[in-house]
């Protein structure tokens, strides 16, 4: 029989891709039972998992905040270049489609919009049990 602190430590390792045949070396655990615990603690691993990439994500990438900042930045100069310019440069074009890009861009990262209200606050006459929209 393992010890919890064993099964605690598959757990960990296996949330951050380690394979059997090592796990198997690093806990002294056979196959068959590193294969059991996987089952019965998928849930746990998966979370960790999420939780591992999401800090990967936070460590390399910028926050969707940063990113917006950043575009609007861009946005502004690209603007502010805009109309320095006269519509028969040739490269005013170019500065149209770059604005255009990075107003779709600002938009895609902030989504739409949506509120929320509990369905217990739904007058009755305004509840349509098929109509629900949840998000995360």
């Amino acid at each position: 029989m393992h010890d919890d602190n064993t099964v605690q430590r598959f757990i960990q390792l296996r949330a951050q891709g380690w394979t059997y045949e090592r796990l198997m070396t690093e806990l002294n655990v056979s196959k068959p039972t590193l294969i059991a615990w996987c089952r019965k603690h998928q849930f746990q691993i998966q979370n960790l998992k999420a939780i591992e990439m999401e800090a990967l994500g936070d460590k390399w990438l910028a926050s969707v905040t940063d990113r917006v900042d950043g575009l609007g930045g861009q946005l502004r100069l690209v603007e502010a270049e805009i109309g320095e310019r006269s519509v028969s440069d040739l490269s005013t074009a170019q500065l149209y489609s770059l604005a255009h890009s990075l107003r779709r861009q600002i938009a895609q990262c902030t989504g739409t919009t949506g509120f929320t209200i509990p369905v217990s606050e739904i007058p009755a006459d305004e509840y349509h049990e098929q109509v629900q929209d949840v998000r995360c």
